[in-house]
């Protein structure tokens, strides 16, 4: 945990990000005694893919992953986290950032096909 003003924790997270794989990889979470907010880990990146169909959804899917599990929802979380893990391990469908050239849209389908 690094506790930082917005502005620095910004670079921080964008730069850890970087260094395990890029914006689309990191989940984030800002949890405090009345409030929980889940989000991507990097904010404020990824403006040239908008529209494209070329995001990586890995990063919004793990943050999801972890709301539910902050709100002890353990099974769905599992399940969901388990599909993305198939599909990350399988290697078949990528997203461009991940060496592939599949778009969000179909990364996420392979992602629901795992999730039986």
């Amino acid at each position: 945990m690094i506790v930082t003003g917005n502005l620095y924790g910004n670079i921080i997270s964008n730069v850890g990000a970087a260094l395990v794989g890029g914006p689309g990889i990191v989940p984030g979470a800002n949890i405090g005694r009345n409030y929980a907010v889940f989000e991507p880990g990097c904010r404020h990146v990824g403006k040239d893919l908008q529209g494209r169909n070329l995001a990586n959804p890995t990063s919004m899917i793990l943050s999801s992953v972890w709301m539910l599990r902050h709100l002890s929802l353990h099974e769905e979380a599992n399940r969901i986290s388990n599909a993305l893990n198939k599909t990350l391990a399988d290697g078949k469908v990528k997203t461009p950032d991940l060496g592939g050239t599949h778009g969000t849209t179909e990364f996420t389908r392979e992602i629901i096909n795992n999730l039986n």
